[in-house]
């Protein structure tokens, strides 16, 4: 090698060395005034329509601990991530979270179905998953490392089974399904609950890319069961099922989930099919000061009101809680699981939050019926 030669490639070397350095410098400097969180949530198909508001929801709460000086003097960033509503996107989306961008934190997922195989894979790094929106009974208790502020299901199954048998006089329900973890599991409970009474049940499953269910309701309809359950996952699935019934003159008393109920526009188009359909949700309470400054702040950001209200309550919940519990305990995954169960009636815009040992809120749904599109409580 020439004596040039050699110049260059000590030059060269230098180069990349200083390079190095320097992105390593900048790197810490910014993992030094900066605390990354991961978020997993549907950002497309048909649960796009939960993932976008609780995007702009996150976003909305995030501006705020910023603007307010960040937490312990750190700006806080969200790296979203699209679940797809999905076990596999699911899986994926926490993947790259975990193993990609190092994440102490997982916010989400929105759906059960993405948030149900990504819990395992967080847990396996001893990384936090703090979800505001899924309610799959099959996540209760599922690992130290998981957490939520919406209640679980099993308190709106049974709600629906024991109003149903013992209010109602209901002896027969038919259940339209989507194959879905949420609606399987609020599906399997309710069951579990009613049959438990006395009561019979006949259910009819669909995956979530059908969209003729005809045959399926005509054989729910020839059952002739009391009510029918209408247990979906999204609103457009809702929407395809409530259309198809009617083509067939078919206009059962419903019971629907509380995706279905949260979805003003869908209750105000389907006002006369929906009316008289039983429904619970978990209610924020409307005239709590944090309440009304939330639903304040996202209509000044965004220009209106949000869709799903409750649900976002929770999500914006979820965003202050863990920055609380970064405050007190740092930005530790193993941390942050150990300090979730000792959550006790923590207020915020959802109310009062209280974690139980299992990792649910403590808490459940209420119990309403639809009236001229609109949910009214039910006066037992």
């Amino acid at each position: 090698m020439s004596k040039n030669a050699k110049i260059v490639w000590w030059v060269v070397g230098i180069v990349v060395v200083v390079g190095l350095v320097w992105w390593g410098i900048a790197r810490n400097s910014a993992s030094a005034s900066t605390i990354k969180i991961g978020s997993i949530l549907p950002l497309t198909g048909d649960g796009a329509v939960y993932g976008e508001l609780a995007q702009k929801t996150i976003q909305l709460a995030v501006g705020q601990i910023n603007s307010a000086g960040g937490i312990n003097g750190k700006q806080l960033q969200v790296i979203f991530q699209d679940g797809q509503c999905t076990g596999q996107g699911g899986a994926d989306a926490a993947q790259q979270l975990v193993n990609v961008y190092s994440v102490q934190a997982i916010l989400g997922g929105a759906c059960s179905g993405e948030t149900i195989p990504a819990v395992p894979i967080a847990a396996a790094k001893k990384v936090v998953v703090f979800s505001g929106m899924a309610s799959s009974p099959a996540l209760t208790g599922i690992s130290p490392y998981f957490f939520r502020d919406y209640p679980s299901d099993s308190s709106q199954a049974e709600i629906y089974a024991d109003y149903g048998y013992h209010q109602k006089g209901w002896r027969t329900v038919g259940i339209l399904e989507e194959q879905t973890d949420y609606a399987t599991a609020l599906e399997s409970t309710f069951a579990t609950d009613f049959q438990g009474y006395g009561g019979k049940v006949v259910a009819q499953q669909f995956p979530s890319s059908a969209t003729d269910l005809r045959s399926l309701i005509t054989t729910l309809r020839a059952q002739n069961p009391d009510v029918l359950f209408l247990c979906t996952q999204t609103i457009a699935t809702a929407q395809r099922a409530l259309d198809q019934m009617k083509q067939l003159g078919w206009e059962p008393k419903l019971i629907i989930d509380d995706t279905l109920e949260g979805d003003a526009p869908t209750l105000q188009k389907y006002e006369s099919q929906l009316e008289g359909a039983v429904t619970a949700e978990f209610i924020p309470n409307a005239s709590d000061t944090q309440y009304i400054a939330f639903i304040q702040a996202y209509q000044a950001k965004y220009g209106e009101a949000p869709q799903f209200a409750n649900y976002m309550a929770t999500v914006y919940d979820s965003v202050n809680l863990l920055a609380d519990g970064i405050k007190q305990v740092g930005y530790s995954g193993q941390a942050l699981a150990t300090w979730s169960r000792t959550v006790n009636n923590w207020q915020g815009a959802s109310g009062d939050v209280t974690i139980g040992s299992n990792g649910d809120r403590v808490g459940g749904d209420t119990l309403q019926v639809i009236h001229n599109g609109v949910p009214v409580p039910v006066q037992q």
